[in-house]
């Protein structure tokens, strides 16, 4: 998405998304090597989402990620395969999580899970509430709204202007975080398509040769990523 307020320039969301997976003194500019598309995700069968919820989640993600820029976006990442794949597993159960009340949606997030509602449960709350309210303000579902209008209401959402109820406050917090995971995780769980955005910011994945690299501040590493299962970029 463009520049907005209460959003990170693309520039700056990778930089600082980044930090938690490289050294910044390695990350590059580089474009990610073609990689073969697979299917067209209005052709992937969903293990948890509705066909409206994909739609939403699809359109949703290409803007917090969006593909014009300088690196793959979210739906050249297939972010949307790795959201729904993590909704209808552990954690969209939130199977290891402590769900016991009391609730209190007013806390400061760093006590913990707020919510009565597991992020599988706030996702299909919070995308036909979020939807009404677009309806509301512009007349149109949220996917058939333009760019800037999305960058817009997305931005409502994230500031709590979208009148959703205390259990659903976390949705676009919940939201961008699964699209940085998406983007960055490792491609056996769905996103991060042939590794394109490791590739983009010159991070070698699961290189087991790499430890020696971890002191050699801005020297770019000369070797491309290799995924969990031994793929390579």
């Amino acid at each position: 998405m463009t520049d907005l307020p209460g959003y990170p320039s693309r520039r700056g969301f990778l930089k600082g998304s980044a930090a938690g997976v490289a050294l910044a003194g390695l990350a590059v500019s580089a474009k990610a090597q073609p990689v073969e598309p697979p299917a067209p995700l209005e052709d992937y069968d969903c293990q948890y989402f509705t066909p409206e919820e994909w739609a939403f989640v699809i359109a949703a993600t290409a803007r917090l990620i969006p593909s014009e820029g300088d690196g793959p976006g979210a739906i050249e990442a297939r972010v949307p395969v790795f959201i729904d794949g993590q909704l209808a597993g552990d954690f969209g159960r939130a199977d290891d999580w402590y769900m016991v009340g009391p609730h209190d949606p007013s806390a400061d997030p760093l006590l913990g899970w707020q919510s009565p509602l597991n992020p599988a449960q706030i996702y299909r709350q919070a995308i036909p509430a979020f939807n009404a309210w677009c309806e509301a303000q512009h007349g149109k579902a949220f996917i058939a709204l333009d760019d800037a209008q999305k960058d817009a209401a997305l931005t409502a959402l994230q500031e709590g202007d979208v009148g959703l109820q205390a259990e659903l406050r976390d949705f676009f917090t919940i939201l961008l975080a699964n699209t940085k995971e998406g983007y960055f995780a490792d491609p056996m769980y769905g996103g991060n398509h042939g590794m394109q955005a490791w590739t983009h910011i010159g991070f070698p994945g699961a290189r087991a040769s790499y430890r020696e690299w971890a002191t050699r501040h801005n020297i770019r590493y000369p070797l491309g990523p290799v995924s969990i299962k031994g793929e390579r970029a």
